[in-house]
């Protein structure tokens, strides 16, 4: 069975780790097994780890998909920089009663969380809090998993304190509302890694517009340099592919702390549209006065 012609090939080679010749299998899995020695090595090194004689790798080459052991040894590096630790993960642990998981992800949601709390400017804090209170309209951005819950979340907290908001998760969306931004309009935009193009440029355009522009981002990213007012954290990456990243749980104590401080900045009025919201929610049988309002 010749498998799958992919242009993946981490695909390909796990393919022919099970199901190739005796030599593929052995040389597929002396490259999965440390594929930035196999990049590095020379055929001469190949051949003899697998014991096959150097035609036979330069065949295999091919069988990836690969014009010969120089390109070969290109892709694969490229694949190593790009894939990093999720092409090659830890195996994950288990045990009878996965009690290592409960502490995984609450020791990285800890951390993760006094990290950003240790970062946080309450001084930008406040202006921030202060730009989205006296704002005609304020809109959310957010593209991606982890950006597009925080940019939905945001609205989901605003909107309680009577802030006109809406957030925005589609590309093509955000460029076309951050063209028609003005004064009196504020942005904020939210990206755990600051790089994401749609989110950059539309933050970028409204800004040119008059708008004021907050970022919820990596410090040393690119849309941290288009915006007005930096809210920065960053949450380096642990390995843990297969546990949603903590950085969720960073982001979401920004967005918190921001919300709370736009709640102390319209002050008193607040509490008559959450007044409002409970008794609406009470026809629902949801008049629970311990019941957090509208989560």
């Amino acid at each position: 069975m010749d498998g799958p012609r992919t242009i993946d090939m981490v695909a390909r080679l796990r393919h022919l780790a099970q199901a190739g010749s005796p030599a593929e299998m052995r040389l597929a899995q002396i490259v999965l097994d440390r594929p930035s020695d196999a990049s590095e090595a020379p055929i001469q090194t190949l051949a003899a780890q697998a014991g096959v004689s150097e035609p036979t790798v330069t065949r295999f080459c091919r069988a990836l998909n690969c014009e010969g052991l120089r390109d070969f040894k290109l892709r694969l590096a490229q694949v190593v920089a790009v894939g990093g630790f999720t092409m090659f993960p830890e195996p994950v642990q288990r045990s009878p009663d996965d009690e290592h998981i409960l502490t995984l992800v609450r020791d990285g949601a800890t951390a993760a969380i006094e990290r950003t709390v240790a970062a946080l400017d309450m001084s930008l804090v406040a202006r921030a809090a202060l730009a989205i209170s006296g704002a005609r309209h304020v809109v959310t951005f957010g593209s991606g998993g982890l950006s597009s819950m925080g940019a939905v979340e945001l609205q989901n907290r605003l909107f309680r304190l009577a802030v006109p908001v809406a957030a925005h998760t589609d590309g093509q969306m955000q460029r076309m509302v951050a063209a028609v931004a003005q004064e009196g309009t504020t942005v904020v935009a939210l990206s755990s890694s600051g790089s994401v193009r749609s989110v950059v440029e539309a933050t970028r355009i409204a800004r040119a517009y008059g708008a004021t522009t907050i970022a919820i981002t990596n410090p040393q990213s690119a849309l941290a340099r288009e915006s007005e007012i930096l809210l920065g954290f960053s949450i380096p990456s642990d390995g843990q592919i297969t546990r949603p990243s903590p950085a969720r749980y960073a982001m979401l104590t920004v967005v918190d702390v921001l919300a709370t401080s736009v709640a102390s900045v319209r002050g008193p009025e607040v509490l008559e549209g959450l007044r409002r919201i409970r008794q609406s929610l009470s026809a629902l049988g949801m008049s629970d006065a311990d019941r957090p309002i509208g989560d």
